[in-house]
């Protein structure tokens, strides 16, 4: 486990994980990945996070990442950015799953607001 200033980051064996509840203080100045689908992404983002969908990515990820940079990588609920994070990490990218995605993250903000 390690700590990112307030921010803690878990290193379990299936790769590094961060809480999607933990994201707001990173945003802006982490590379964050949306990996959801085009149309899922056009329904609500965070705003810095950039959007290649999953399919893209795991087919050309020298496309899109630097082996030397740190990505942050979410979906939907955090099924798709675990996977994507496990074969990621396993071609030598440094990758963090963002658990719970963009229907966690919604949630949380919802649940907040009222």
């Amino acid at each position: 486990m390690r700590r990112n200033k307030n921010v803690w980051i878990i290193q379990k064996n299936e790769g590094k994980i961060i809480n999607v509840n933990d994201i707001d203080e990173l945003i802006g100045k982490v590379d964050l990945i949306d990996i959801r689908e085009k149309y899922e992404y056009a329904g609500g983002s965070i705003k810095s996070a950039v959007n290649i969908p999953m399919g893209e990515l795991l087919n050309e990820p020298e496309k899109y990442l630097d082996r030397n940079k740190e990505y942050y990588i979410m979906c939907q609920s955090g099924g798709r950015s675990s996977r994507t994070c496990n074969v990621l990490a396993g071609e030598g990218f440094n990758v963090v799953n963002v658990a719970g995605g963009m229907g966690s993250y919604l949630g949380t903000k919802a649940q907040s607001n009222k």
